[in-house]
């Protein structure tokens, strides 16, 4: 396939490098150029606008930090609808409320493009092993269809629903993803203060039933205290405030999530934001009594 691609961030570098791997033509656009220069390195092609990046693609897929930034490249000067073929797959795999998508899906439409909500669940990591979880919303036939180019990124699709729905997903996700890391930090903070060692604590947790894929990948920042960004701090922060709108929305109870939410806003606000969102374990230390 003729793949465009726009948004060469912490995750769009690899998710682009795996489609461009899997043998698809893939051109790039990215608002600062200089991040592009390792997929066009891979063999992928540079565009100055995103409309060029959308011009004769069969998919376009955004991977960006939000609802300003994909309106930005597809409703801006020189923005991707100026480029694309009527009927042609918009992929947006970056992380926004369910009610801007389904805002989204109906002006789209109007310009006759197809919407596929498709978040995705997991990090860098993940991103780079191509073993990430698309959570795809938008018209059944249409996923099914792109299924082939999503798997080069992840290595399952989940069909959520209609257009909104991956986003809805993507939301509980990520608000069991917060609570998770938070408790994680927050047991360890707990038993280094009753003077554990934090090897011992990580010991015992990993070697019973509380073990799992996250709680493992994160246990090496927890013994060095350094967290080099896999999910930065402020993208958990931003998306938890995508998940208590949603929530109000849809009159869901989150006692823990608002919490959450409060909790992860001033951790970023000690200048943390751009480090692993593991480091709400720093936040932790400080609120505890010397």
């Amino acid at each position: 396939m003729k793949v465009g691609f726009i948004g060469m961030g912490i995750m769009g570098v690899p998710m682009s490098k795996n489609v461009l791997k899997a043998g698809n033509e893939v051109m790039v656009y990215n608002r600062t150029p200089e991040r592009i220069a390792p997929v066009t390195k891979a063999g992928a092609k540079a565009v100055q606008t995103p409309k060029a990046a959308a011009q004769g693609a069969d998919a376009l897929i955004l991977m960006l930090t939000g609802p300003e930034a994909v309106d930005s490249v597809l409703f801006g000067e020189n923005g991707v609808l100026g480029g694309i073929k009527p009927g042609t797959p918009i992929i947006n795999m970056s992380t926004v409320s369910p009610a801007y998508s389904r805002q989204l899906n109906e002006r789209l439409a109007a310009s006759s493009a197809v919407l596929i909500d498709a978040p995705v669940s997991g990090s860098k990591k993940p991103a780079e092993d191509g073993t990430l979880i698309i959570l795809a919303g938008g018209p059944k036939e249409k996923v099914k269809e792109l299924e082939s180019l999503l798997l080069t990124m992840g290595k399952k699709v989940v069909y959520c629903g209609e257009a909104g729905q991956g986003s809805s997903m993507k939301m509980a996700v990520n608000l069991l993803l917060g609570i998770m890391m938070e408790g994680f930090c927050e047991a360890v903070n707990f038993g280094q203060r009753c003077g554990l060692v934090t090897e011992t604590l990580l010991e015992a947790f990993l070697a019973g039933p509380l073990s799992c894929g996250l709680f493992n990948l994160k246990a090496e920042m927890l013994k060095n205290d350094d967290f080099p960004p896999q999910f930065p701090l402020r993208h958990i922060t931003k998306d938890l405030r995508f998940v208590l709108q949603t929530a109000d929305e849809n009159g869901a109870a989150i006692p823990i999530g608002s919490s959450l939410f409060q909790l992860f806003r001033l951790a970023s606000g000690q200048h943390w934001g751009d480090m692993d969102f593991a480091v709400v374990k720093k936040i932790l230390e400080a609120m505890s009594d010397r």
